[in-house]
């Protein structure tokens, strides 16, 4: 049977090429997600439209693996993404602009599949470099 990281490794490379069918065999019926917001969402399908969503607004978007920790049923991967936001994102318009955050991503597998994951990124960061931000400690006007 494939490692947690091994696991998590082919999610990466099926999302980085756009594979969704080969993403959702990777997913547990009981599957869920706790993005950067904090909230859950439950089911493969809810997890699929978040993938997607991000892949539409950021459609020649890679991530580029930095580190992976395992231990046990456990991967942690630490990654770059970088992209162009050329769709539509969480109601933002795309701006063409170029994107680059960090990402820590951590799946916990039961019997080969994902069943939860936990994703923290920098939104704010994201959020200034698409423009619909203003950078912390700048003034009203000032981008």
């Amino acid at each position: 049977m494939a490692s947690a990281s091994d696991v998590q490794r082919e999610m990466i490379t099926a999302w980085n090429s756009r594979d969704f069918a080969k993403m959702r065999s990777l997913l547990d019926p009981a599957y869920s997600y706790t993005g950067p917001d904090g909230k859950e969402v439950t089911g493969p399908d809810a997890g699929m439209e978040i993938a997607q969503m991000y892949a539409r607004a950021f459609p020649d978007g890679k991530l580029e693996i930095k580190r992976t920790y395992t231990q046990g049923d456990v991967a942690i991967v630490e990654m770059t993404a970088h992209g162009t936001h050329k769709g539509e994102l969480m109601g933002i318009a795309p701006t063409g602009r170029p994107v680059e955050i960090l990402i820590c991503n951590i799946i916990e597998v039961r019997n080969g599949k994902i069943y939860r994951e936990r994703e923290y990124m920098d939104m704010l960061s994201m959020m200034v470099q698409i423009g619909a931000a203003k950078p912390p400690g700048r003034s009203a006007g000032a981008v």
